[in-house]
């Protein structure tokens, strides 16, 4: 795999030839990012409206380090951290959200029993569904960098928290009070939550910050992430599974953030697989892309998505959220193509709307997979044969074609 950044090559290229292939300099761009907001948040005391947000690490654990995120701006902040609404934003536009985020960091353990005042008043802010005013202070002044995250949105200034306090009273629904009291499994919890259409980023929020489930315990926010699509696309794939199959072969393809997706669904019944590629020149690529992918049929993955990660369940989830709306299964094929565009990770969210803004943008609906697949080759750049040949779900489709023509003689 080729390394983030190539020392040697960066030192010939300083920003200005952008030898690596990249439409723009990561380095520089961040650089770009943080001066602009070194004046307004460079300091020990911070007081804005928190969106509300907080992070979760995992690293350390079970002693993590956990803390709000307060931006040095009163007001409505929620843009500052609302993945789903993101929609049409730039890369640069989102580096720039999340430098202004404020983290003051504390380590906790991850048992919620052995919590502090601290953790309680960061509990009440990720309950909130607006804005709080909040305030922190800092050991010292918080480190001024971003830091690309493939599965959260990035994690802007930080410093040690010395004080963390709420200064107006949170709006918390009922629902909310009601579910975090409740002697409810984590899973229930979360299935409610999104029944009652609770925004996804907030329902990840309540379970990292330790207020879901029977034994509660803080959640990295990255697993958080993960734990919360896997539970909704399980939820949803038990329905769609009593449905009809789609009549014929559908296409859908977009382009986000740098990241091409190909979505194709077959009228056949449910399995689902992602096929991802990181192009030469893409973060990490190679000089000879490899084909990486993750697949489940009817009972669903085993054990974890070890190649693609968290960009799998939030592929899933939309297509699974889309197929249930329609009242109908399929079997899906999602195509992700990673180019240099994608020049900072910035979240599998992207991933989530990516799928989602493709399944808006129908191709056209065909009679047989291989008009299909000539299609799809014309919409991404590595070659499709190198898809084709990692594909479980192509191969066991052509295992059972040939199981059904060889029954057919008898």
């Amino acid at each position: 795999m080729m390394q983030l950044f190539n020392s040697r090559l960066c030192a010939l290229c300083k920003g200005r030839k952008l030898l690596c292939g990249r439409p723009t300099c990561p380095i520089l761009e961040r650089f770009r990012v943080v001066k602009s907001v070194e004046r307004i948040v460079n300091r020990r005391e911070i007081f804005g409206s928190s969106p509300p947000s907080i992070f979760v690490g995992e690293f350390g654990y079970p002693r993590v380090r956990i803390g709000p995120l307060v931006p040095p701006i009163e007001g409505n902040t929620s843009y500052l951290d609302n993945p789903l609404k993101w929609e049409n934003k730039t890369i640069n536009d989102i580096l720039k959200y999340r430098s202004l985020l404020v983290m003051g960091e504390t380590k906790a353990d991850v048992k919620v029993s052995k919590s502090q005042r601290i953790l309680s008043e960061i509990q009440e802010l990720a309950m909130s569904i607006r804005p709080v005013d909040s305030e922190i202070l800092l050991k010292r002044k918080p480190i001024l960098k971003v830091l690309p995250n493939e599965f959260a949105p990035p994690v802007g200034p930080k410093a040690e928290l010395l004080d963390f306090e709420l200064t107006e009273n949170p709006r918390i629904p009922r629902k909310t009070d009601y579910v975090v009291s409740d002697e409810l499994k984590a899973e229930e919890a979360i299935i409610k939550l999104y029944t009652w259409e609770f925004d996804e980023y907030y329902i990840i929020r309540l379970l990292s910050a330790g207020l879901l489930g029977i034994s509660r315990k803080l959640v990295p926010t990255r697993w958080s992430i993960t734990a919360v699509q896997d539970t909704i696309g399980k939820h949803l794939r038990k329905e769609i599974l009593k449905y009809d199959t789609i009549n014929e072969f559908e296409l859908y393809f977009y382009e986000f953030l740098g990241n091409r997706y190909a979505v194709l669904l077959m009228p056949e019944s449910y399995a689902f697989e992602l096929l991802e590629v990181w192009l030469k020149g893409s973060l990490f690529g190679s000089e000879e892309p490899q084909v990486i992918h993750d697949y489940e049929d009817w009972r669903g993955i085993r054990g974890y998505a070890e190649e693609t990660t968290g960009a799998y369940y939030a592929a899933r989830l939309s297509v699974l959220e889309f197929l249930r709306n329609r009242k109908r299964q399929a079997r899906i094929l999602v195509f992700r193509e990673v180019t240099p565009k994608y020049y900072a990770p910035v979240g599998v969210w992207q991933i989530r709307l990516g799928v989602k803004k493709a399944l808006k943008n129908p191709v056209g609906k065909f009679d047989t997979l291989q008009e299909a697949l000539n299609e799809v080759k014309k919409l991404l750049e590595h070659p499709l044969e190198k898809y084709l040949e990692k594909s479980w779900l192509l191969k066991m489709r052509k295992k059972q074609m040939t199981l059904d023509e060889f029954l057919k003689n008898f």
